[in-house]
């Protein structure tokens, strides 16, 4: 039987798997954050012309908010197929889904020239994008973890979260250098586009190293002893992996969703917000803000292996709870130091916030993973992640904009993130440690659990 704790495949194919899962996911956060950053500097003349400047921000922020309503959509279906299927044919469509998404945004009409078509149609596009987001972080995450031994799962499960900073790092690297080569008009009129149509190449790329992968052996295993049950017992119906999450894991999907909370909302407010924040209320050059989010970016992707391999030590609940602690405890200081306008202050707030951030993400993966069986993981764990992401990411930017239009302070929003941390504290607070858990014996228990469920339920009919 395949084991969590043994028979780990060869050092070069598992660096292997996580190159593919790496590179894939970065592309697609790529996508989802150029949108993201996009929204916050042009989409609201472009898109939303006519309002006032920070109401135009907003409508701009709630087409990114969409984008998170087709997440769970996307887990759903996703986790239904990748827990029937396996992980890397859903990884691949997602890949595609999302390119095809970003690709077709650059070459989008504005206002100017289609009227009102122009926003409904970058929101449809905007809910393809979340649709394969919601399905592309479980597969990712799983297919290292299921791959790699339980002793340093915490570590390589860590490097596909590495594809959220990869991505904004790389979606405001471009960013950064077309607003720094082109005027504010050219950027306006076309230069915004560029990154958009680059999306197409990396899809490609990220393509061609995803389908040289193999699917997971403890997916593999799990399939064939779903098999071999279904041929002893013809009679045998396998349940829904979605029934069989809320059944036999509906607890551990609550500490997930809450798990997520501080996690969400705060990068959000750090990578998103504070584009906005740091040009409206501090006189800071867009240009400056962007920089900073670009140098902390690279920071945040080198800790998090550093946080990941740090959970594999002391566990998976230690370092989430320093980082649900750490953000709440810094979100004063990081908007005073912003407020000062200078341009170290603003890397040191950012780059402490996605430090402290990358200790609840890098874990992440590792922890969530090892929540739930194989047939059932792709499933509990998507919705999770996802499901919380509608409460919690989705209107992160909106609501800090809202709170800052009605109160023109930050007090609030630093309120706000607090709250979300406190959520964490408490979700991660009850949960049990899964660090060195055997992701095949998880399969054994619950395959006892189910038949004893079914053993139950043929009693009561």
């Amino acid at each position: 039987m395949a084991s969590g704790t043994t028979a780990p495949p060869p050092p070069a194919s598992l660096r292997r798997i996580v190159a593919a899962s790496l590179i894939g996911t970065t592309i697609e956060w790529y996508d989802f954050f150029l949108y993201g950053s996009a929204a916050a500097l042009v989409f609201n003349k472009l898109f939303f012309p006519g309002s006032d400047p920070l109401v135009g921000t907003l409508l701009s922020f709630l087409t990114y908010a969409v984008g998170f309503a087709a997440r769970p959509i996307g887990a759903l279906v996703f986790g239904h197929y990748g827990d029937r299927l396996g992980r890397k044919k859903l990884l691949v469509l997602s890949l595609l889904l999302m390119g095809g998404a970003t690709f077709a945004i650059g070459l989008l009409p504005t206002h100017a020239t289609i009227g009102t078509a122009a926003p409904v149609l970058l929101t449809v596009l905007r809910l393809v994008q979340g649709f394969a987001l919601g399905g592309e972080w479980g597969g990712a995450v799983l297919l290292v973890s299921e791959h790699g031994d339980a002793r340093r799962r915490g570590f390589w499960a860590s490097w596909p979260q590495t594809g959220a900073p990869a991505g904004q790092l790389l979606a405001t690297g471009v960013l950064s250098f077309l607003t720094a080569v082109l005027s504010d008009a050219a950027f306006g009129s076309w230069g915004w586009r560029i990154p958009f149509l680059l999306s197409g190449v990396l899809v490609m790329v990220g393509l061609w190293i995803r389908l040289s992968v193999d699917e997971s052996p403890v997916f593999k295993e799990a399939l064939a002893q779903a098999e071999a049950r279904r041929a002893a017992d013809a009679g045998a119906v396998e349940k829904m992996p979605l029934v069989a999450v809320l059944r036999h894991h509906w607890r551990d999907v609550l500490i997930a969703m809450g798990a997520r909370m501080a996690e969400n909302i705060s990068y959000y407010v750090i990578t998103a917000f504070i584009l906005v924040y740091a040009t409206t209320s501090a006189g800071v050059s867009r240009q400056t803000a962007l920089n900073a989010v670009l140098i902390a970016s690279a920071v945040h992707f080198a800790v998090i292996p550093a946080w990941g391999a740090l959970s594999d030590q002391v566990g998976r609940r230690p370092v989430y709870l320093v980082g649900a602690v750490g953000i709440g405890l810094w979100m004063f200081p990081f908007f005073s130091l912003i407020d000062t306008g200078g341009f170290g202050n603003l890397i040191l707030a950012v780059t402490v916030g996605l430090v402290l951030h990358g200790a609840m993400y890098a874990p992440q993966a590792a922890f969530f993973s090892e929540m739930f069986a194989t047939r059932m993981r792709y499933s509990g764990a998507s919705i999770g992640a996802q499901f919380a992401s509608v409460a919690a990411g989705a209107p992160a930017p909106l609501i800090a904009a809202a709170l800052l239009a009605d109160y023109g302070d930050s007090t609030p929003i630093a309120l706000y993130v607090i709250a979300a941390s406190l959520l964490t504290i408490v979700a991660v607070g009850v949960a049990k440690e899964t660090r060195h858990r055997d992701l095949a014996e998880m399969d054994t228990t619950a395959e006892v659990a189910d038949r004893a469920a079914r053993t139950e339920d043929a009693g009561v009919l």
